[in-house]
């Protein structure tokens, strides 16, 4: 008996319907093994695997890639446009105000009320997405503040 495969990238991408390159591999395993990296980041690290590529086919294959649901963009206010990996999970985020890092948080569970329109104007609601504002612990008043 065989143990059933996991699929690799480029059978992703042929079941969302993408053409395979060796630019779209590179940058889905790029914002995978990353963390909420910016579009700059991203090429960079396609750059890395495959050698040249153009912002341009950089922002289109992320469009691509959103669109097919193999990578999830966010846009905090205020922040460029970050995409992660992690997908099909209705996680949230932390962010900091001070050094701007953005991290992973599960969605509440239990009664959770702030996730609950209150007047959902007829739409079937089936996601929310939260981001919870703050300061992480390296830039907390607390972490500059040294013990007497």
């Amino acid at each position: 008996m065989t143990e059933p495969q996991t699929p690799n990238t480029a059978d992703e991408l042929r079941g969302a319907g993408l053409r395979v390159t060796a630019a779209r591999v590179a940058l889905l395993e790029t914002v995978r093994d990353g963390d909420h990296l910016g579009v700059e980041a991203i090429a960079s690290g396609v750059r890395d695997r495959v050698g040249h590529i153009s912002l341009q086919a950089v922002y289109e294959a992320l469009h691509a890639l959103s669109t097919a649901g193999l990578v999830r963009r966010l846009e905090p206010p205020g922040s460029p446009a970050r995409f992660e990996g992690r997908v099909g999970d209705n996680h949230h985020h932390l962010v900091c105000r001070s050094c701007g890092v953005v991290v992973d948080v599960d969605c509440a569970v239990g009664h959770a009320p702030c996730l609950t329109a209150a007047d959902d104007r007829g739409f079937a609601i089936d996601e929310a997405e939260v981001i919870y504002w703050g300061l992480c612990p390296d830039c907390s008043p607390q972490a500059t503040t040294s013990a007497p």
